[in-house]
């Protein structure tokens, strides 16, 4: 029988091409998304990956969105926390609003969909937890307290995690990326890509949503059985831990 993947924020971007894989790998993948219902329909037309929409920020709708894919597809067995958000400004500038809605939803966010399905995991005896965080969590960056923050706080969900899950079987890991070709980032003017952000990218070029995707397949698998708690920086050499 096919393992049961969810993916946050599944439908475009860096979770679009995780779906995609892990669907490819032979998983049952259910992909969640937030407000996008266009993009949402598009997505699943073109791959019959099954979407739900709800906010992850939000503790009961992710305990019935994940009641609902597991009544369709079976318990759930790989949880991939992708969703994210940006609120970007520089610190004496944040709003406490622009504070709360990053952290509830990047931070609290993986809080409220891994907690509903860790017992299920716990039981079974068998669970993958893979966390998108950043390189702006691993090194902050000007204008991203709140991002930063809580791509930070991703990581140390994650070794904790790590260590709870271990003796059940359940391994937890994290993947910062770098700069990725995604359409919200190749919406940036040419000149400042050029100029300001690939210079600092010793690979010279962005990454591609595909090679992250590469990173969540292998951690999903029985081959990383061995691998918890760590931290995958894929950043084309643009920060070394």
């Amino acid at each position: 029988m096919s393992r049961v993947a969810i993916v946050t924020g599944g439908t475009r971007g860096i979770g679009a091409a995780i779906s995609i894989a892990l669907k490819d790998a032979g998983y049952k993948v259910a992909a969640s998304y937030a407000g996008n219902d266009e993009k949402a329909n598009a997505f699943k037309a073109e791959t019959s990956i099954g979407v739900h929409k709800w906010d992850v920020a939000d503790y009961q709708a992710c305990v019935d969105g994940i009641a609902a894919i597991e009544a369709e597809l079976g318990p759930v067995d790989v949880l991939v926390n992708n969703a994210g958000i940006t609120r970007d400004a520089m610190f004496h500038k944040m709003t406490p609003e622009n504070w709360k809605e990053v952290i509830d939803t990047n931070l609290t966010g993986l809080f409220n969909m891994t907690h509903p399905i860790w017992p299920g995991m716990r039981e079974r005896g068998f669970g993958r937890v893979i966390n998108i965080s950043s390189i702006n969590g691993q090194k902050g960056q000007m204008g991203q307290a709140n991002y930063s923050a809580s791509k930070a706080g991703d990581l140390g969900l994650t070794k904790t995690l790590a260590q709870e899950g271990a003796a059940k079987g359940i391994t937890v890991n994290a993947i910062c990326p770098g700069y990725i070709g995604t359409e919200m980032v190749r919406a940036v003017p040419e000149k400042v890509l050029n100029e300001r952000i690939i210079p600092q990218i010793p690979v010279g070029r962005l990454g591609e949503p595909e090679e992250i995707a590469r990173c969540v397949v292998f951690l999903a698998s029985d081959d990383a059985g061995f691998i918890t708690g760590s931290t995958l920086s894929a950043n084309g050499g643009q920060f070394f831990v």
